[in-house]
């Protein structure tokens, strides 16, 4: 987790200074994403909070995100990331809201979408959602690299 942990480091370093907040929306990742801004000292400065929104169950009573929010939109897509991403943010009242959703393997998910496929977004002051694709059925380390994916586009976000 060294490079979660760097890259982590300077989102905190450049969130701290601004004096803005995050809230954390992950699925496949399983946490890492939460862990990573956690270990590095000071995150109460900066991290409000977040979930892993694992299942439709922890969509609707985390989130408050329904079946008609979820209309012509399929979970694992960058609409979705983007939805999850505005909805954190929201809910906490962050200035950065941060998600992951995707198939971390060693199968793809239902939607038809491959081990490795994730998408990722952030919301705040600048908006962004983007789609990588690993192409590997390795379950941890399409976790690891779906953190560190999401991680580094926050951190792109940040400037």
């Amino acid at each position: 987790m060294s490079r979660l942990n760097e890259i982590a480091a300077r989102c905190a370093e450049k969130l701290i200074a601004r004096g803005e907040t995050i809230a954390i929306a992950e699925s496949s990742a399983g946490g890492l994403i939460s862990a990573a801004l956690l270990a590095v000292p000071g995150a109460s400065a900066y991290f409000l909070g977040g979930g892993v929104i694992y299942t439709q169950t922890a969509r609707e009573a985390l989130l408050a995100i329904t079946a008609s929010d979820m209309a012509n939109m399929r979970a694992s897509s960058e609409p979705y990331a983007r939805l999850l991403a505005d909805r954190v943010r929201e809910k906490f009242r962050a200035s950065w809201g941060l998600s992951e959703t995707g198939a971390a393997g060693p199968t793809g998910n239902r939607y038809g979408d491959s081990p490795g496929h994730v998408c990722f977004g952030v919301s705040g002051p600048k908006a962004i959602a983007r789609t990588l694709e690993t192409g590997s059925p390795d379950r941890a380390a399409n976790m690891e690299a779906f953190a560190a994916a999401t991680l580094s586009l926050l951190e792109e976000a940040l400037g």
